[in-house]
């Protein structure tokens, strides 16, 4: 049986006050603007929900992933699309606390602590798995980098405070594309939000391009060494992205249990509530069914990165599962209440648009089976 620690129980309860009083009343509101609610990201700052894994000497509150997945599973329980740009927020954090220097951490973190949305900028018109294939350049000029191309795809690429970006830096000894990463602050010269993207679901976390137009970086802003980019990139999507992706899927998954069970309770025919004929008590049955599934793989594989163990397999089988089966559970739910179900008035429409677009974000559910057979296969 999972069972979490008092602290985080707590915290649990803290962020689901926050969520039920400034996210809940608004969610349906955000996803008709399709709008970033930016204020409420500074409102999060306050409460330590921004930094939450970082440690304390850099301005976080210096808990773990646990946690992290604890506020974007409540975060999603309302609005997955202002979560997963909570979850694009950490990968930045996650790229400079992991890999970035002392220096580079004293000068981003409590940035990204206090109230600067931070991101990660990898996809690329040609692809956003294809690494050898990125035809954005960092070239040395003068000792400093000069950076230009175009990125897309980018979660909150038009509130971006703090962005870590990769780049092809040239090539190594053997004629491979080498990769780079970098940190650019938001307002840098150059670095400029392209198109806005109108999103089928997700909609509340900004979603577009990042054009860069000879952006001049000094050496300090090199994010690990030459031809790290990769790795960093990877390790970032791999155990940050897809962590968070199957919270946030998680929360979907949450409420269609939540608003089956409501509606099956109050919706009355033939005389009696819906939740007395069998065949909805088959749905409400699997969707917490797959609820507790999901539940269960996302909280062990977060625990394990908390652990410091070997996590990749255990995180792609939680975000192939998780979001899967939030959209066959918004499915069920809409079956569930008929029309009611496909109504705007009601969330569980949005549920499957988020569920839906939950599934190629930090990587297909195709991309997940590979990492997850090929860890098996080398047992």
């Amino acid at each position: 049986m999972l069972k979490l620690s008092e602290q985080q129980e707590l915290l649990r309860k803290v962020v689901r006050e926050f969520v039920d009083n400034e996210i809940a009343p608004i969610a349906q509101k955000i996803d008709e603007e399709d709008t970033c609610p930016v204020e409420l990201f500074e409102k999060m700052a306050q409460l330590g929900f921004n930094g939450v894994f970082v440690p304390a000497e850099y301005g976080g509150a210096g808990l773990g992933y646990t946690e992290m997945a604890i506020i974007i599973e409540e975060t999603g329980r309302y609005s997955a699309g202002f979560a997963m740009g909570l979850v694009a927020h950490y990968m930045g954090v996650y790229a400079i606390m992991t890999w970035g220097s002392d220096e580079q951490k004293q000068k981003y973190l409590p940035m990204l602590c206090s109230g600067s949305f931070g991101g990660l900028s990898v996809t690329e018109p040609g692809g956003g798995s294809d690494f050898a294939g990125q035809k954005s350049t960092g070239q040395l000029v003068d000792r400093d980098w000069v950076l230009n191309g175009r990125k897309c795809f980018i979660t909150n690429s038009h509130c971006m405070g703090v962005n870590v970006l990769t780049a092809r830096t040239g090539e190594d000894d053997k004629g491979r594309p080498q990769i780079s990463a970098f940190i650019i602050e938001g307002d840098a010269p150059g670095h400029n939000p392209g198109r806005k993207e109108k999103k089928a679901g997700l909609r509340g976390s900004y979603t577009g391009e990042i054009i860069l137009d000879n952006v001049r970086l000094g050496p300090g802003n090199l994010l690990g060494k030459p031809g790290e980019g990769a790795k960093i990139a990877l390790g970032t999507l791999g155990e940050m992205g897809r962590g968070g992706t199957a919270a946030a899927a998680l929360g979907i998954l949450r409420g269609c249990l939540e608003e089956s069970v409501k509606y099956a309770r109050e919706r009355i025919i033939y005389g009696k509530p819906l939740s007395r004929l069998t065949n909805i008590q088959f749905i409400i049955a699997q969707n917490r069914t797959e609820y507790e599934a999901g539940r269960l793989l996302t909280y062990n594989a977060v625990g394990l990165k908390d652990a410091v163990k070997p996590c990749a397999s255990e995180i792609s089988m939680a975000k192939f599962f998780a979001a899967e089966a939030a959209v066959n559970a918004a499915k069920r739910t809409i079956d569930l209440m008929g029309a009611y179900g496909v109504i705007t008035d009601y969330p569980v429409s949005r549920y499957l648009r988020d569920a839906v677009s939950t599934i190629p974000a930090c990587g297909t559910s195709h991309i997940m089976q590979i990492i997850i057979a090929g860890g098996e296969l080398r047992k």
